[in-house]
């Protein structure tokens, strides 16, 4: 009444063997392992038995990291530079503002001959200086805020409002204010080949 019959256990049986073989034939070849077995083989020691080789083995390596990040800023390898400095977006605002000339640029130059000038005992030089100086600092300025408006909008045009990364100006104006030949990485194109 509550049991089974013959007949179905017989049916019920050969369908598991004949499931059992098909899920064989398709498995990975080899037993699951225990999660024992996984985490022992994961497990390694907080601290290495020789410290002095591992810390020298580290700095090797750094060493090596920091050489090729080195290398990338002078040769312009995206592979190796520097996060803040990878990226299409980076690119394009570096190729930029390295084809224009910046007055931010010329300010140290214009401040070291200020602060020469100042030793001068004439008062009319030490004046001249400092309208100099204070003429070369508006104009900086002036030129920094029109760079980052062409910036905006090319990179807008180029990559699109949500294409370009939160800093990418920020980072285009600062460069605007390094000496040409001390910038990093170095600039790829002359003075007016402006990007595409």
């Amino acid at each position: 009444m509550f049991g089974r019959s013959k007949d179905d256990a017989r049916n019920d049986g050969s369908a598991t063997t004949t499931a059992s073989v098909a899920e064989k034939v398709g498995g990975k070849g080899r037993p699951t392992p225990k999660r024992r077995e996984r985490e022992a083989a994961r497990k390694r020691p907080l601290v290495p038995n020789d410290r002095k080789a591992a810390a020298k083995a580290y700095r090797e390596q750094m060493k090596a990291e920091r050489a090729k990040t080195r290398e990338a800023m002078l040769t312009g390898d995206e592979r190796h530079l520097p996060e803040r400095d990878r990226g299409p977006v980076k690119r394009f605002v570096r190729d930029y503002v390295d084809a224009r000339r910046n007055a931010g640029e010329y300010f140290l130059v214009v401040a070291m001959v200020v602060v020469l000038l100042t030793f001068v005992m004439d008062p009319v030089a030490q004046l001249a200086a400092t309208a100099l100086l204070w003429l070369t600092v508006v104009f900086s300025l002036v030129d920094g805020f029109v760079l980052s408006r062409q910036l905006s909008r090319r990179l807008a045009e180029k990559f699109g409002p949500d294409g370009v990364p939160k800093g990418s100006v920020r980072y285009g104006v600062l460069r605007a204010f390094q000496i040409r030949r001390t910038r990093l990485p170095k600039p790829m194109v002359a003075r007016g080949q402006y990007p595409s």
